[in-house]
């Protein structure tokens, strides 16, 4: 029998550094091509671009990234039931890279081979994230706060690949050519396949390795999961030749119902048929209020790919030393901040569980939604700035965007490590991969909404601006207190379960 490695990293055990890199590659080739998308998109056709308008590109990425996430609700089932949690991320990367491949030949084969990379990108992070994230907590079967803080250098491995990305996708898509920027991120993921087809073996041993199913129950999944694909080939084999109409801020706001009423249907169908004890049921039930308020914390951050970074290249001073620095490299804002301060807040859940302080995840989480609030009303005064100034021809300081990540980077870190570790801790055991999916698909919903409203930052509609702004800090600091309030019954439901 295969054993994990006993070497450590960073104390930790040796698997995390194999997930780590796998991880850091694939968000490479992720934040590389996603807030490159909206500027691509929206380029007029004779600067190598789509065309499209501001909403309907905007609402195109917010459906991409809502899709990637929504899919690691049926990748996590599928390695839960199939393939096992190992394969999954294996076959996913296969995708992801295929899914590269063919978003950077778009420029010879126009917009069919583009759509059809962001559906293999889409299906292969489904495999790939929820999956790569449960080994993860594998790794820990002693939970407490030692798991929290490897999630948080497993979060520190991620927002590398992030703050690296566009830093090399941005120059290369904006000054070069478009696809020159796609491809680069698609060579990160085949560095990401390559890295963990060497180090998995011997640092992970058999973990992850064998799904929870029999053969037959495995032969079901199969079969579903070929007529899936197959149905979403059809469709967008459809639209390529004009058969289906397709339009996509429609499209966004019915998917945004369509989601809701799945997170509910699942959640109503394990509280009622899946069997669960009364303990994992409370631990279902607190995964529920985390879900909420996820999915709110993430509607704001996720603003970042459409309505913040068209504000960093409409109305922000991005010249340095008389050379203008390129539109995407703000994005590398919050991924610097995440890796400088990721450590401390690892640091900081091993102190304060030590000393018996630890916070709940309920209080870490509104903390994180007050930080993000904060974030977004500097962003209200920036706007204000522009139209005091009178107009589109205004420009203000790049601080004001980079003030505003790093407080929205607080937020994320009191927030989405302790959500990923929470997961593992309070999911029914045969249902961790997908509580993971059902983890990411907060982040889906979340991003289905900041792609609908991301398209309102507009030279030619400024008071839209400072009110979407407004609208969203409201939003994450009234989720902050009404969670607040919730910390303490919702602390006794954890604590029955062995939680801080």
């Amino acid at each position: 029998m295969a054993k994990p490695s006993e070497k450590s990293f960073f104390g930790h055990p040796a698997g995390l550094s194999t997930l780590f890199f796998t991880e850091m590659w694939e968000r490479f080739s992720y934040y590389g091509i996603r807030p490159l998308l909206v500027l691509f998109m929206s380029a007029a056709i004779l600067d190598g671009g789509f065309g499209f308008d501001r909403r309907t590109a905007s609402a195109i990425v917010g459906i991409y990234a809502a899709s990637v996430y929504l899919a690691s609700l049926p990748g996590g089932w599928i390695a839960d039931r199939w393939l096992g949690l190992r394969r999954a991320i294996w076959w996913g990367g296969v995708l992801i890279a295929l899914g590269h491949l063919c978003i950077a030949l778009s420029s010879i084969f126009a917009h069919t081979a583009f759509f059809l990379g962001l559906v293999f990108i889409v299906m292969g992070t489904g495999l790939l994230k929820p999956n790569i994230s449960a080994i993860v907590g594998d790794l820990y079967p002693e939970g407490g706060s030692r798991r929290d803080a490897g999630y948080s250098i497993y979060y520190m491995g991620i927002n590398i690949g992030a703050l690296i990305a566009p830093l090399i996708t941005g120059l290369l898509g904006e000054r070069v050519g478009w696809h020159f920027g796609f491809g680069a991120a698609g060579v990160g993921m085949l560095l990401g396949l390559l890295t963990f087809r060497l180090r998995a073996a011997k640092t992970l041993g058999e973990i992850g390795l064998a799904p929870t199913t029999t053969p037959e129950e495995q032969r079901k999944v199969k079969l579903i999961a070929a007529v899936g694909v197959g149905l979403v080939f059809l469709v967008v084999l459809l639209a390529s030749f004009g058969v289906l109409q397709v339009e996509a801020v429609s499209i966004a706001e019915n998917m945004s119902v369509v989601m809701l009423v799945m997170a509910l249907l699942y959640f109503a169908y394990l509280f009622l048929f899946a069997r669960l004890t009364g303990h994992e049921k409370k631990g279902v039930a607190v995964i529920v209020v985390l879900f909420v308020f996820a999915t709110i914390f993430w509607a704001a951050f996720e603003q970042a790919p459409t309505s913040l970074n068209l504000f960093a290249r409409d109305f922000t001073d991005r010249m340095v030393l008389g050379w203008e620095v390129p539109t995407l490299w703000l994005q590398s804002a919050n991924s610097f901040f995440v890796v400088a301060l990721a450590p401390v807040f690892a640091w900081l859940w091993v102190a304060l569980g030590r000393k018996g302080h630890d916070l709940s995840s309920p209080a870490k989480f509104s903390f994180g939604l007050l930080l993000a609030g904060l974030g977004f009303l500097v962003m209200v005064a920036a706007a204000n700035r522009v139209i005091e100034g009178g107009g589109a021809a205004v420009r203000v300081s790049m601080l004001w965007l980079v003030f505003s990540y790093f407080l929205q980077t607080l937020g994320e870190l009191s927030l989405s490590p302790v959500g990923l570790s929470s997961m593992t801790k309070l999911a029914p055991r045969k249902f961790v991969g997908q509580m993971m999916g059902v983890w990411f698909m907060a982040s889906a919903l979340g991003n289905l909404i900041a792609g609908l409203v991301g398209g309102h930052v507009d030279p030619e509609n400024l008071q839209q601006m400072p009110q979407l702004f407004q609208r969203t800090a409201f939003s994450l600091i009234i989720a902050a207190a009404v969670l607040g309030l919730m910390v303490v019954p919702i602390r006794r439901m954890m604590g029955e379960r062995g939680s801080n």
